[in-house]
């Protein structure tokens, strides 16, 4: 598989100022890498160099393998009662104007972030900031406001597409993959129109033993699409040992229980053939779809059966998140880690954001990840923010 730093030059030749900042925030979340990781006082805040906002956990779909709706989600049985706790405007303008100075990346998903009443208002204050927003969004939306999106300046729109027509909608819903095309068109549209740049336009695809031996299809569609690039995420999985190890592991260590771990303990990854899905990734990165093409994690050809067969086997180790990295949720609620946000480090109604970053429990799971092994938990094996920007194992 290519490495992922092959996305610089063709960002550098589409929008000169949206490949500086996307490359100054991936430089200091590289930097954090070699940073001592040090714990307990010392200003982290300083290091932020990526920011997710999580506006709603509401989502107008039900993707089976989605770790919040999908066949294990954690939001299927109190969706109704927590989408009830959404933060207003205000409250998110001044978290921004906190960590505004920092220069972030924000990156904006949910649930599905349209279904946030203030989405656009809130988008445009940290535009207006200098800020570089990326929306992730299952795409339903997008044609009804594409007008406004590329008026704003969002600087880019990742859409979550598994498959070509019928095989994606049978895991998103029906009607769905035509509604994300449409959503395409009008954004390529209106920019033609605005004589605009922004936003960029990148598809996220996030393999299973249910779309592996369809991708070739969807890559063959996208030329059609007119998108800037193309990301594979190989997926999130776990097991009921990793589960039960991480649950133990999270009581002793930070004394919490954790939920969220279970909801990729699905199957989805069972019965991939590595061999077939190496040539598929492989054929599909050798031609040219006029977008580049990303897999998160690369592999070496050989391990791409050891990603999906053998779950234990770390691929990618050292994270890297709690130096650099921050997530707010729809209630306030701030944690390290997007998809298992169980370990609470603090609420920005109540904290500042520099306050809870430095804070007690934030340097507690910070000195907790820094002692373990290979400098990651139990449960972080095959995580997506571990995949992006762990250190890679010798070998993989």
């Amino acid at each position: 598989m290519k490495n992922n730093l092959s996305m610089i030059p063709l960002l550098l030749t589409k929008n000169w100022n949206l490949a500086v900042k996307i490359a100054s925030s991936l430089f200091r979340i590289g930097k954090a890498r070699y940073l001592l990781k040090r714990n307990f006082g010392f200003d982290h805040f300083k290091n932020l160099a990526l920011v997710y906002f999580k506006p709603t956990g509401a989502c107008n779909l039900r993707c089976k393998t989605c770790g919040q709706y999908g066949d294990k989600g954690v939001m299927n049985d109190c969706a109704a009662e927590e989408n009830k706790k959404i933060l207003p405007l205000e409250t998110w303008k001044k978290f921004v104007d906190e960590i505004a100075p920092q220069k972030p990346t924000i990156y904006v998903w949910g649930g599905e972030p349209f279904l946030y009443p203030d989405l656009f208002p809130l988008c445009k204050y940290m535009v207006d900031k200098g800020l570089l927003i990326s929306v992730n969004t299952n795409g339903t939306f997008m044609e009804k406001h594409a007008e406004q999106i590329v008026r704003d300046k969002w600087g880019t729109i990742f859409v979550s597409l598994d498959a070509f027509r019928e095989v994606n909608d049978d895991l998103r819903g029906k009607g769905v993959y035509d509604k994300v095309i449409a959503g395409f068109k009008a954004i390529d549209r209106e920019k033609k129109k605005q004589k605009a740049k922004y936003p960029m336009l990148g598809m996220v695809t996030v393999v299973s033993n249910k779309n592996y031996m369809d991708l070739a299809n969807l890559s063959e569609a996208s030329r059609e699409y007119n998108i800037d690039l193309h990301v594979y995420n190989l997926g999130t999985y776990t097991n009921d040992n990793i589960v039960a190890t991480q649950k133990q592991f999270m009581k002793e260590k930070l004394d919490t229980d954790i939920d969220c771990l279970e909801s990729y303990n699905t199957g989805y990854n069972l019965g991939i053939d590595g061999k077939k899905l190496h040539v598929i990734l492989k054929d599909i990165q050798e031609k040219n779809f006029g977008h580049t093409i990303l897999t998160v994690p690369t592999l070496n050809p050989e391990k791409t059966h050891t990603y999906y067969a053998e779950l234990e086997t770390p691929v990618r180790n050292h994270c890297v998140v709690p130096w650099c990295q921050l997530n707010v949720d729809y209630n306030g609620n701030v944690h390290f880690c997007a998809d298992y946000p169980d370990y609470i480090i603090g609420n920005i109604t109540q904290q500042s954001a520099k306050e809870i970053y430095n804070g007690e429990r934030a340097n507690k799971f910070r000195k907790a990840l820094n002692e373990s092994e290979g400098g990651m938990f139990p449960g972080c094996l095959r995580c997506y923010q571990n995949m992006l920007f762990g250190r890679k194992i010798k070998g993989f």
